[in-house]
């Protein structure tokens, strides 16, 4: 399986997983942030081959998935 096809494979399962308007929210998040859209994509697969999805993940449960991702990369500079 060539990069191209891996890439594809991956779409087609994310978009499987993701409702609609989870999907959307997914597609905006890639024109601002291309590299944690990947992130997000990977993150929602991982699960999905552990077995942890059950049903279609929401735009809410997207979004707790983002705030995960994100808050691990704050830093706080106590002066």
């Amino acid at each position: 399986m060539n990069e191209e096809q891996a890439d594809q494979l991956k779409k087609t399962l994310v978009k499987k997983i993701l409702s609609k308007e989870a999907l959307e929210r997914l597609g905006r998040i890639r024109l601002a942030k291309p590299e944690l859209a990947e992130q997000i994509e990977l993150y929602i697969l991982q699960i999905y081959q552990a077995g942890k999805i059950k049903e279609e993940i929401s735009d809410e449960q997207l979004k707790a998935i983002l705030e995960v991702l994100t808050s691990k990369k704050e830093f706080r500079i106590i002066k």
